[in-house]
């Protein structure tokens, strides 16, 4: 496989991922928080940062669209919401 067979290959395999996944909108954190604030049944899945990608991820759903955060810094979810801890988030594109 050439070069331009492999990135068109890759380019597919990412359009796959992102029809798949639905709309997902990345916003500031906190644009995040403010979005939060306003969906009191949030379901938050929380990714957490390693020493080679020190940014935390953050995905909600709400109105029908996932939106999307990473923060330096723990963005604090107050205990009403229901968190799911994962090992990683990946957000194609």
């Amino acid at each position: 496989m050439n070069g331009a067979a492999g990135a068109a290959a890759a380019a597919a395999v990412i359009a796959q991922a992102i029809k798949a996944s639905g709309v997902i909108v990345r916003v500031a954190p906190e644009e995040f928080q403010k979005l939060l604030a306003q969906n009191q049944d949030a379901l938050v899945v929380h990714g957490a940062g390693t020493w080679y990608s020190p940014k935390n991820k953050y995905l909600m759903g709400y109105k029908g669209l996932v939106f999307h955060c990473a923060s330096r810094e723990p963005i604090s979810l107050p205990h009403r919401y229901q968190v799911v801890e994962t090992k990683k988030i990946w957000i194609p594109g």
